[in-house]
């Protein structure tokens, strides 16, 4: 089993071959099950960083040089491998995250399908064919490759995350590094493994291991890096964006969320609970599209609460397959949020289920917080407009559709929203009018897929759009080209 063989020290891929951190230095990866040490990981620097930068910045051109459908049938390659070891690679995301098994399996499903979507588009690697006011002279455009890609990820969903920018990244002609999390190390190494077996060219993907700090700033800094790709939070993208920024660096962040559920007086409240339930607390809340904000019409909301409330206390926390969420990925994690809620409860809020880090001996060694729902908390509050990135959900009253979507759009966020409604009235005015980049009736604030574009308004993001089509506008140069043909030659 390809688990089984993670080195001790968990190592860099530059070039085409495994490399320790320079320095020699190492952290520890623990286990947010058990809280035990799984291995340790390389700690790379700058000089880490600069040569792999330089790898693939040599390899960029060979890379580019290669037909969009070459590259394509490259990254085919890498997913059929994907699916050969999917059960390897779920081992892996399990063991990092805390997840069940069945649910890596299906994160590791999806990854597939980005790789398949992404490699598809190199045969629709499409430019535009159009008109020009002259007289015997023609203008179409083509997509060229960025040059050099950055590409930083979270550990929340990390091998998805690892498909959602390196895959649009390559078939774009780029080369990339990938900045790998700092608490989901092997999911990326394991990754870098396919990626040679699949035999793509040495020096086409890099794989840096470390900490933010010392291995993602030199990355955004570097003045080789072309385009730099960002999915976390907003308080490190607005970093990223001031540094790359300095050097006029394309920049693509997909940020963090506060986003709203809303369940209307004629939804059904069986089916909206189901799906509040699993957008809030699903992969233990830790999605950037996680229910972090209920929303419910006074006619319903004892009945949603009660029903909200019953099936929350019946949650299994644990990282098997028969469980409904597993641990957070970090103790630093776990902290913030129960300090969060405790500020919570001092500026009057009250706790209707959890609010505690479950401590029983199925628990206490692990990251596990039990799934909470605040209430009597105000829009405007700070656990109301702060991303905790955890099984916390805060329920609010609204007396109408008016300000259930006031309440909404009423956030520094924008990322994704829900409405639960009979109504095709109602549900077509939120879709049209909510400040989210992602609008669904009744279903999850989650779930994109994709060949869809994904990212949010305000402080979600940038306006870029990944993944879909519209990934190749972040990894792609737009150029104009006009021929004018000379008639006394034909």
């Amino acid at each position: 089993m390809i688990q089984e063989s993670i080195p001790a020290t968990v190592p860099n891929w530059i070039g085409g071959e495994q490399v320790e951190a320079l320095c020699g230095k190492v952290f520890g990866k623990l286990s947010p099950h058990s809280g035990s040490q799984l291995y340790q990981v390389s700690r790379s620097g700058s000089g880490d960083v600069e040569r792999a930068i330089q790898a693939a910045a040599d390899a960029q051109p060979g890379w580019a040089g290669l037909t969009p459908v070459r590259r394509g049938e490259a990254l085919y390659d890498i997913t059929r491998l994907m699916h050969r070891y999917r059960e390897d690679i779920a081992a892996v995301v399990a063991l990092e995250t805390g997840m069940s098994f069945k649910a890596a399996l299906g994160e590791t499903g999806a990854a597939i399908a980005q790789g398949e979507f992404m490699a598809g588009e190199g045969r629709r690697f499409y430019g535009r064919t159009t008109t020009s006011a002259t007289p015997d002279k023609y203008a179409s455009t083509v997509r060229q490759a960025v040059g050099v890609a950055g590409l930083i990820i979270a550990a929340n969903t990390p091998i998805a995350n690892v498909a959602w920018k390196v895959f649009p990244a390559l078939i774009c002609g780029n080369t990339a590094v990938l900045k790998a999390a700092e608490d989901t190390p092997a999911t990326a190494w394991l990754f870098g493994r396919i990626v040679r077996e699949a035999g793509l060219p040495a020096g086409v993907l890099n794989i840096i291991q470390g900490l933010g700090k010392e291995a993602g700033a030199p990355l955004v800094a570097s003045t080789v890096v072309d385009v730099v790709s960002f999915t976390g939070s907003t308080a490190v993208g607005r970093l990223i964006a001031a540094t790359a920024g300095k050097r006029l660096a394309r920049v693509s962040l997909e940020l963090g969320g506060k986003n709203a559920l809303v369940v209307c007086d004629d939804a059904d409240l069986e089916n909206a609970v189901s799906w509040a339930l699993l957008a809030a607390f699903s992969n233990a809340g830790q999605r950037c599209a996680a229910a972090s904000r209920i929303i419910v019409f006074d006619a319903v909301y004892d009945r949603f609460r009660e029903k909200f409330v019953e099936h929350t206390r019946l949650l299994r926390v644990g990282p098997g397959d028969d469980d409904d969420l597993g641990p957070v990925i970090n103790e630093k994690q776990l902290n913030n949020m129960l300090a969060s809620i405790e500020r919570a409860k001092e500026a009057g809020a009250t706790i209707a289920v959890g609010g505690y880090r479950l401590d029983d001996a199925a628990h206490t060694q692990g990251f596990y917080m039990a799934p909470t729902l605040v209430e009597h908390v105000q829009p405007s509050d700070e656990i109301s407009i702060t991303e905790l990135f955890g099984p916390v959900t805060c329920l609010y009253r609204a007396r109408d559709f008016a300000e259930a979507l006031h309440m909404t759009n009423d956030s520094p966020y924008g990322l994704t929203a829900a409405i639960h409604t009979r109504s095709i009235h109602r549900a077509t005015e939120f879709t049209q009018k909510v400040r989210a980049g992602v609008a669904v009736v009744n279903g999850g604030t989650h779930g994109s897929e994709p060949h869809m574009p994904f990212g949010g308004l305000k402080q979600s993001g940038n306006g870029s759009r990944e993944p879909g089509t519209e990934a190749l506008d972040v990894y792609t140069e737009l150029k104009d080209i006009y021929i004018n043909c000379d008639p006394e030659l034909l």
